[in-house]
């Protein structure tokens, strides 16, 4: 819902220039060296502290909690300036996940306490979801959380868990309850310091070369019992309400998957079809390219009906779902797209040049250093946030019964 009347023009200029002045070198290489979703973790956070001070680190916030109160037109060219400029997208564990999820769960405490931190960029999330034997079946999670006296204590492992060795506080789902189905005995918890003993944090290295994804282990980890979110055992109603806002609602996927068709069509227009011509006027690259050019633009738009709904509502449960279909198999082929038009230059995996302030040049173009590992990241697009296949069945569940 807009809540002021602005002038679009005057507003992406003032946008423009924020950027231009304070993004510096280093967080415009950070994000032009984004392999995943997820960018170098201390430019990042570094730009997000710089747009906290100017007030626009939580976009989609309400302004009771520290949001710019934007229009979703403001919010679109915010993204698009962003984009543009070639800065790192934030993190969205914090932003676009937890932080909704305790102004709607949340005590007054809670929200007092960790809402703050959240918008500032003073803490970081991890989020604790899935477990070796529980991805996309998130109900069988084995975590285990007893009460004893005055306090939980955390038994169990979690995988996947993205940038944990930087957090330093985490949110995750725990299974206190073994009584039911499985969903109703799951408990959604606040964990305020990563430091407590039996807590053990391990990096995993990814297919691009840098440790992203972390293990996580729990050997008697002992939590307070106001760590709950919500009640205890009710954790599912909030994990469904997250992985609304995780699927369909923490960020723009098509802003961003227009920028990098712009990429795409840029070098299509500079390298040659192998037969004397240009790529860009080849009809099966045109075909692809306006295809994809197409999914984009319905994926934007449906974006645009998603974020009018009520989270939580009948319908946002299934909008969410399938703006995480469409959006994740249309990167897949987007970033297909992007190898077979690089070619052989993409093959060569240069780590010492993807590492940001190394001061290492490429081999070959600049353009096609994050191509590949941007391709193989995104190989589990389709299955993060809850695979594609549950998706569909969630879709069929709630729509066509």
């Amino acid at each position: 819902m807009e809540t002021k009347s602005v002038d679009p023009l005057a507003f992406r200029q003032e946008v423009r220039a924020f950027i231009e002045q304070e993004a510096d070198e280093s967080i415009r290489e950070a994000g032009r060296k984004m392999t995943s979703f997820f960018p170098p973790f201390e430019q990042c956070m570094r730009w997000h502290r710089k747009l906290h001070a100017r007030g626009w680190s939580a976009a989609s916030w309400p302004e009771q909690y520290g949001g710019p109160g934007w229009s979703r037109e403001q919010k679109r060219i915010f993204e698009e300036e962003c984009r543009i400029a070639g800065v790192p997208r934030l993190l969205p564990q914090g932003l676009g996940m937890v932080g909704p999820a305790i102004m709607k769960f949340g005590t007054d405490e809670q929200k007092r306490r960790f809402l703050p931190g959240i918008a500032s960029g003073e803490d970081f999330w991890a989020q604790g979801y899935s477990e070796p034997n529980a991805g996309s079946d998130l109900a069988s999670l084995a975590c285990r959380a007893e009460r004893r006296d005055d306090h939980y204590v955390i038994n169990g492992s979690k995988t996947w868990t993205t940038y944990a060795h930087h957090a330093n506080r985490m949110f995750l789902l725990v299974r206190t309850s073994n009584e039911g189905k499985p969903q109703q005995g799951i408990s959604f918890f606040l964990i305020d310091r990563l430091d407590r003993p039996g807590l053990e944090i391990r990096p995993i290295i990814g297919l691009d070369g840098f440790p992203e994804q972390c293990d996580v282990f729990f050997d008697n980890v002992e939590v307070p019992l106001d760590c709950c979110l919500g009640e205890e055992n009710q954790g599912w109603t909030v994990a469904k309400y997250l992985l609304e806002h995780e699927r369909g609602g923490s960020a723009s996927f098509a802003a961003t998957f227009g920028m990098e068709l712009n990429r795409i069509r840029e070098r299509a227009a500079e390298l040659g079809d192998g037969f004397g011509g240009i790529l860009r006027d080849d009809p099966v690259f045109q075909q692809r390219f306006t295809r994809l050019y197409l999914e984009v633009a319905a994926l934007d738009a449906t974006e645009g009906r998603f974020a009018a709904m009520e989270k939580g509502s009948p319908e946002s449960g299934p909008m969410s779902s399938m703006i995480k279909i469409t959006a994740m198999e249309t990167l897949q082929r987007i970033t297909e797209l992007a190898v077979e038009v690089e070619g052989s230059p993409t093959l060569t995996l240069q780590l010492a040049a993807l590492t940001v302030g190394a001061g290492v040049a490429p081999e070959g173009p600049e353009q096609a250093l994050t191509v590949m590992p941007k391709y193989l990241n995104n190989r589990a697009a389709t299955i993060f946030g809850g695979s594609n296949e549950i998706q569909r069945n969630i879709i069929a569940k709630m729509l066509l019964g």
